[in-house]
């Protein structure tokens, strides 16, 4: 296994051939030429392998497939302009019309969108399981099931699927899986060695680091991201750009860093707010507490800095005084940069829609960034105050 500073800073980065520069170019160029017809004719007949045209191969995506790929301890990697896009795209290429997934329920909004809006068009059926329990999946099974699709931990309420069960009953009935790996990231969890096909990610998070570029990535076999790439990922079109690309490599350099420093702020302001009076629970899968706490430890390194958190006696009022009377947290969508964030459950639904004894509507999640956890501890008193 490569070591981690290794893939982090040198991995894919031939400096000899660029300057001996520290940083790598951004290769900021849509075409790239060829001397001989036979050279041109054979980078026309597979863009795997080769910079034809950056809508599919680019130096600088190369550079950070390579890093990407080897983090994950997969054979290969692809990138793309959006996380969702590294969920869609290799659905759509793994799926055909009569086929049927399995899906854990309450996946990530526009993965829900997928799932019911986009993929019945084409006659593909979604069904929905409570993930904790892995004889759901089994139970769900059909002959035309062709997918497997997780989300483990779940954002919101951050429940667990067991990741190798549900891979050993997908691999004997000749199924692939798929995970969102977003909450984790490839540091704190590593689904391919307990057996899943495909790992996508939001890159825009904790790869990226600095709220700065949205990007997804898809990590697996070396056969099956050729086949995506080869058909839907060239078809489709969703490449991330050279500049983006390099973005994210530059977020790669601190992401132990940067993980370490959330995930360790997040053990004292869980802490906190569980010994406070106005906070009924909080919601994250390494407090003592947690319902699949053992499960949590055994398959995550670690648990970054989102969790969520619920207030005593809550109403839509109360909820909403208190993230508006925040004065540092921010209120935004997204997770993993260096800014502390916070979004309330009701703000996705309808105030007419709210019902105080559907826990769901009562969550409040917060990532925790890279502020002085005293800092944010302040902030969080005087608004719950």
């Amino acid at each position: 296994m490569m070591d981690l500073s290794y893939i982090l800073n040198e991995l894919g980065e031939e400096r000899a051939d660029y300057f001996n520069a520290v940083s790598p170019p951004i290769a900021q160029t849509s075409n790239f030429s060829f001397k001989t017809v036979d050279d041109f004719r054979q980078a026309l007949s597979g863009e795997f392998d080769v910079n034809l045209y950056s809508r599919g191969n680019n130096p600088t995506i190369n550079i950070l497939r390579q890093k990407l790929a080897a983090l994950d301890g997969a054979e290969d990697a692809l990138v793309f302009g959006s996380g969702i896009a590294a969920i869609a795209v290799p659905i759509l290429a793994l799926v055909r019309q009569g086929d049927h997934i399995i899906s854990v329920e309450n996946p990530y909004s526009w993965t829900t969108k997928l799932f019911n809006n986009l993929l019945p068009q084409f006659g593909v059926e979604t069904t929905f399981v409570d993930g904790t329990e892995v004889k759901n999946f089994e139970n769900a099974i059909r002959p035309n099931t062709k997918l497997i699709y997780l989300e483990s931990p779940n954002t919101f309420s951050y429940d667990l699927q067991d990741l190798q069960a549900v891979a050993a009953i997908a691999k004997q009935k000749g199924i692939l899986t798929m995970i969102d790996n977003s909450y984790c990231s490839p540091l704190y969890q590593q689904p391919i060695k307990l057996g899943i096909d495909l790992v996508a990610q939001s890159a825009t998070k904790y790869i990226g680091g600095h709220s700065d570029v949205v990007a997804g990535v898809l990590t697996g076999s070396r056969a099956l991201i050729k086949q995506i790439f080869s058909n839907e990922y060239l078809n489709i079109g969703p490449a991330l750009s050279p500049h983006s690309a390099w973005l994210l490599i530059r977020g790669l350099r601190t992401l132990p860093l940067r993980l370490q420093r959330s995930f360790e702020s997040t053990k004292v302001i869980t802490e906190w707010l569980r010994g406070h009076p106005a906070v009924d629970r909080v919601i994250w899968p390494f407090s003592p507490d947690f319902k699949q706490s053992e499960l949590a430890h055994r398959q995550m390194q670690g648990c970054g800095g989102l969790f969520s958190f619920t207030l005593k006696e809550p109403s839509v009022e109360k909820i909403e005084a208190f993230c508006n009377k925040l004065q540092h947290i921010l209120m935004a969508v997204s997770w993993g940069g260096h800014e502390s964030l916070i979004i309330p459950a009701v703000a996705t639904i309808k105030k007419e829609d709210y019902d105080a004894g559907n826990e769901r509507h009562n969550l409040i999640r917060m990532y925790v960034g890279l502020e002085d956890k005293e800092y944010l501890v302040s902030d969080l008193e005087q608004a719950l105050s």
